[in-house]
Protein backbone atom coordinates (compact mmCIF):
# COMPACT_ATOMS: atom_id res chain seq x y z
CA UNK A 1 0.00 0.00 0.00
CA UNK A 2 2.80 2.45 0.85
CA UNK A 3 4.47 2.00 -2.54
CA UNK A 4 1.12 2.61 -4.24
CA UNK A 5 0.83 5.86 -2.28
CA UNK A 6 4.37 6.79 -3.28
CA UNK A 7 3.43 6.30 -6.93
CA UNK A 8 0.25 8.32 -6.45
CA UNK A 9 2.28 11.16 -4.96
CA UNK A 10 4.61 11.18 -7.96
CA UNK A 11 1.66 10.94 -10.34
CA UNK A 12 0.06 14.05 -8.87
CA UNK A 13 3.34 15.99 -8.57
CA UNK A 14 4.40 15.52 -12.20
CA UNK A 15 2.95 14.98 -15.61
CA UNK A 16 4.58 11.76 -16.79
CA UNK A 17 5.27 10.66 -20.34
CA UNK A 18 4.19 7.24 -21.61
CA UNK A 19 7.62 5.85 -20.67
CA UNK A 20 7.36 7.18 -17.10
CA UNK A 21 9.61 10.22 -17.47
CA UNK A 22 8.94 13.66 -15.97
CA UNK A 23 7.33 15.71 -18.75
CA UNK A 24 6.41 18.71 -16.59
CA UNK A 25 5.66 19.88 -13.04
CA UNK A 26 1.93 19.45 -12.48
CA UNK A 27 0.86 23.04 -11.84
CA UNK A 28 -1.80 25.18 -13.54
CA UNK A 29 1.09 26.84 -15.39
CA UNK A 30 3.31 23.76 -15.97
CA UNK A 31 7.04 24.04 -15.23
CA UNK A 32 9.82 21.80 -16.56
CA UNK A 33 10.29 19.93 -13.28
CA UNK A 34 13.54 18.59 -11.77
CA UNK A 35 15.96 16.40 -13.70
CA UNK A 36 15.55 13.70 -11.06
CA UNK A 37 13.10 13.03 -8.24
CA UNK A 38 13.80 10.24 -5.76
CA UNK A 39 11.16 9.44 -3.18
CA UNK A 40 11.06 6.80 -0.51
CA UNK A 41 9.01 5.32 2.30
CA UNK A 42 9.38 2.34 4.63
CA UNK A 43 8.21 -0.01 1.87
CA UNK A 44 10.80 1.08 -0.70
CA UNK A 45 11.94 3.77 -3.11
CA UNK A 46 11.26 5.01 -6.58
CA UNK A 47 13.04 7.36 -8.94
CA UNK A 48 11.80 9.28 -11.97
CA UNK A 49 13.93 11.32 -14.36
CA UNK A 50 13.06 14.09 -16.75
CA UNK A 51 12.38 13.36 -20.41
CA UNK A 52 15.60 15.09 -21.56
CA UNK A 53 17.97 12.99 -19.41
CA UNK A 54 19.94 10.48 -21.49
CA UNK A 55 18.86 6.84 -21.57
CA UNK A 56 22.20 5.57 -20.22
CA UNK A 57 21.98 7.97 -17.27
CA UNK A 58 18.42 6.86 -16.56
CA UNK A 59 19.44 3.21 -16.57
CA UNK A 60 22.38 3.85 -14.24
CA UNK A 61 20.28 5.96 -11.87
CA UNK A 62 17.57 3.32 -11.66
CA UNK A 63 20.22 0.69 -10.86
CA UNK A 64 21.62 2.83 -8.03
CA UNK A 65 18.16 3.37 -6.51
CA UNK A 66 17.34 -0.33 -6.82
CA UNK A 67 20.26 -1.06 -4.46
CA UNK A 68 19.23 1.67 -1.96
CA UNK A 69 17.65 0.60 1.33
CA UNK A 70 14.19 2.10 1.92
CA UNK A 71 14.76 5.81 2.50
CA UNK A 72 12.16 7.68 4.53
CA UNK A 73 14.17 10.04 6.77
CA UNK A 74 14.40 13.41 5.02
CA UNK A 75 16.82 14.63 7.70
CA UNK A 76 19.55 12.56 6.01
CA UNK A 77 20.54 12.12 2.38
CA UNK A 78 19.91 8.76 0.71
CA UNK A 79 23.26 7.00 0.47
CA UNK A 80 23.19 6.98 -3.34
CA UNK A 81 22.59 10.72 -3.69
CA UNK A 82 26.21 11.69 -4.35
CA UNK A 83 26.45 9.06 -7.08
CA UNK A 84 23.19 10.28 -8.64
CA UNK A 85 24.50 13.85 -8.65
CA UNK A 86 27.72 12.68 -10.28
CA UNK A 87 25.75 10.85 -12.98
CA UNK A 88 23.63 13.87 -13.81
CA UNK A 89 26.68 16.14 -13.67
CA UNK A 90 28.20 14.27 -16.58
CA UNK A 91 25.40 15.59 -18.79
CA UNK A 92 25.05 19.10 -17.35
CA UNK A 93 26.01 20.89 -14.12
CA UNK A 94 23.73 20.19 -11.16
CA UNK A 95 22.29 23.50 -9.98
CA UNK A 96 20.23 22.57 -6.92
CA UNK A 97 19.38 19.72 -4.57
CA UNK A 98 16.51 19.89 -2.08
CA UNK A 99 14.97 17.40 0.34
CA UNK A 100 11.34 17.31 1.41
CA UNK A 101 9.07 15.61 3.91
CA UNK A 102 5.92 13.93 2.59
CA UNK A 103 2.89 13.55 4.87
CA UNK A 104 -0.40 11.78 4.33
CA UNK A 105 -3.27 14.23 4.73
CA UNK A 106 -6.35 12.37 6.02
CA UNK A 107 -9.78 13.39 4.75
CA UNK A 108 -12.22 15.42 6.84
CA UNK A 109 -9.81 16.75 9.45
CA UNK A 110 -11.07 19.26 12.00
CA UNK A 111 -9.16 22.11 13.58
CA UNK A 112 -10.59 25.05 15.57
CA UNK A 113 -10.64 28.38 13.74
CA UNK A 114 -11.69 31.80 15.02
CA UNK A 115 -12.18 33.16 11.50
CA UNK A 116 -14.79 32.57 8.81
CA UNK A 117 -13.72 29.98 6.22
CA UNK A 118 -15.10 30.06 2.66
CA UNK A 119 -14.81 27.19 0.19
CA UNK A 120 -14.80 26.89 -3.58
CA UNK A 121 -17.58 24.29 -3.53
CA UNK A 122 -20.19 26.71 -2.17
CA UNK A 123 -22.20 29.51 -3.75
CA UNK A 124 -21.01 31.81 -0.97
CA UNK A 125 -17.37 31.08 -1.76
CA UNK A 126 -17.75 31.48 -5.51
CA UNK A 127 -19.72 34.70 -5.08
CA UNK A 128 -17.05 36.09 -2.80
CA UNK A 129 -14.32 35.29 -5.35
CA UNK A 130 -16.32 36.91 -8.15
CA UNK A 131 -16.69 40.07 -6.07
CA UNK A 132 -13.00 40.03 -5.26
CA UNK A 133 -12.09 39.74 -8.94
CA UNK A 134 -14.39 42.63 -9.81
CA UNK A 135 -13.00 44.86 -7.08
CA UNK A 136 -9.38 43.94 -7.85
CA UNK A 137 -6.83 41.99 -5.85
CA UNK A 138 -5.97 43.54 -2.46
CA UNK A 139 -2.42 44.78 -2.14
CA UNK A 140 -1.36 42.09 0.33
CA UNK A 141 -2.37 39.41 -2.19
CA UNK A 142 -0.47 41.18 -4.97
CA UNK A 143 2.57 41.43 -2.72
CA UNK A 144 2.43 37.66 -2.18
CA UNK A 145 2.18 36.96 -5.92
CA UNK A 146 -1.57 36.34 -6.23
CA UNK A 147 -2.38 38.38 -9.33
CA UNK A 148 -5.95 37.35 -10.09
CA UNK A 149 -8.73 34.85 -9.47
CA UNK A 150 -6.84 32.31 -11.61
CA UNK A 151 -4.29 32.04 -8.80
CA UNK A 152 -6.97 30.51 -6.55
CA UNK A 153 -6.21 26.96 -7.65
CA UNK A 154 -9.37 24.89 -7.35
CA UNK A 155 -10.42 23.44 -5.03
CA UNK A 156 -9.57 26.09 -2.44
CA UNK A 157 -10.62 27.50 0.89
CA UNK A 158 -9.81 30.82 2.54
CA UNK A 159 -9.89 32.14 6.09
CA UNK A 160 -11.25 35.70 6.40
CA UNK A 161 -10.87 38.25 9.16
CA UNK A 162 -13.68 40.61 8.33
CA UNK A 163 -13.24 40.94 4.56
CA UNK A 164 -9.45 40.46 4.66
CA UNK A 165 -7.92 37.22 3.46
CA UNK A 166 -5.75 35.88 6.26
CA UNK A 167 -4.83 32.42 4.94
CA UNK A 168 -5.67 30.08 2.11
CA UNK A 169 -5.36 26.44 1.12
CA UNK A 170 -5.46 25.39 -2.53
CA UNK A 171 -4.69 22.48 -4.85
CA UNK A 172 -0.98 22.88 -5.49
CA UNK A 173 -1.08 19.53 -7.32
CA UNK A 174 -4.13 17.60 -8.45
CA UNK A 175 -4.60 14.55 -10.66
CA UNK A 176 -7.00 11.62 -10.81
CA UNK A 177 -4.60 9.57 -8.64
CA UNK A 178 -4.00 12.07 -5.79
CA UNK A 179 -3.90 15.72 -4.73
CA UNK A 180 -1.55 17.87 -2.66
CA UNK A 181 -2.36 21.03 -0.77
CA UNK A 182 -0.54 24.33 -0.98
CA UNK A 183 -0.96 26.64 2.03
CA UNK A 184 -0.23 30.32 2.49
CA UNK A 185 -0.75 32.50 5.56
CA UNK A 186 -0.35 36.21 4.92
CA UNK A 187 2.00 38.34 7.04
CA UNK A 188 0.25 39.75 10.05
CA UNK A 189 -1.85 36.63 10.55
CA UNK A 190 0.87 34.08 11.20
CA UNK A 191 1.27 32.14 14.44
CA UNK A 192 -2.49 31.76 15.02
CA UNK A 193 -3.01 28.26 13.64
CA UNK A 194 -4.71 29.49 10.47
CA UNK A 195 -2.60 27.34 8.15
CA UNK A 196 -3.75 24.28 10.10
CA UNK A 197 -7.35 25.49 9.97
CA UNK A 198 -7.45 25.95 6.18
CA UNK A 199 -5.60 22.66 5.68
CA UNK A 200 -8.24 20.87 7.73
CA UNK A 201 -11.05 22.61 5.84
CA UNK A 202 -9.45 21.73 2.48
CA UNK A 203 -9.21 18.06 3.45
CA UNK A 204 -13.01 17.92 3.67
CA UNK A 205 -13.80 19.31 0.21
CA UNK A 206 -16.07 16.87 -1.67
CA UNK A 207 -14.02 17.14 -4.88
CA UNK A 208 -11.11 15.49 -3.04
CA UNK A 209 -12.99 12.67 -1.34
CA UNK A 210 -12.07 9.94 -3.84
CA UNK A 211 -8.29 10.39 -3.94
CA UNK A 212 -5.37 10.26 -1.47
CA UNK A 213 -4.22 13.63 -0.17
CA UNK A 214 -0.69 14.76 0.63
CA UNK A 215 1.03 17.61 2.45
CA UNK A 216 4.70 18.17 1.61
CA UNK A 217 7.30 20.63 2.82
CA UNK A 218 10.98 21.30 2.36
CA UNK A 219 13.19 20.02 5.17
CA UNK A 220 14.23 23.64 5.75
CA UNK A 221 10.65 24.93 6.20
CA UNK A 222 10.19 24.58 9.95
CA UNK A 223 6.99 26.64 10.09
CA UNK A 224 5.33 24.29 7.60
CA UNK A 225 6.46 21.31 9.66
CA UNK A 226 4.81 22.90 12.71
CA UNK A 227 1.53 22.95 10.78
CA UNK A 228 1.88 19.22 10.15
CA UNK A 229 2.60 18.66 13.84
CA UNK A 230 -0.45 20.71 14.91
CA UNK A 231 -2.65 18.53 12.74
CA UNK A 232 -0.96 15.31 13.80
CA UNK A 233 -0.28 14.37 10.19
CA UNK A 234 1.24 10.92 9.78
CA UNK A 235 4.78 11.00 8.41
CA UNK A 236 4.83 9.06 5.18
CA UNK A 237 8.10 9.47 3.34
CA UNK A 238 10.79 11.70 1.93
CA UNK A 239 11.74 13.16 -1.41
CA UNK A 240 14.82 14.68 -2.99
CA UNK A 241 14.89 16.82 -6.14
CA UNK A 242 17.99 17.29 -8.27
CA UNK A 243 17.86 20.06 -10.88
Amino acid sequence: MSLDLLKANVGSTFGLSVDGRIAFENEPAPLPGPRLFLSGCRAGNQVVLRHDVGAATVQAAEALVAREAPWFDAAADPTCLDDLITLLGREAPVESVSRSLIYRLPHDLTFPADLRILRSDTAEGLGWLANLAQAGMPQHLLDAGFLGEGDFWTPWCVALEGETIAAMGFAARIASCAAEIGVYTFPGFRGRGLAAAVTAAWSGLPELADRPLFYSTLITNLSSQRVAARLGLPAFGAGVRVS
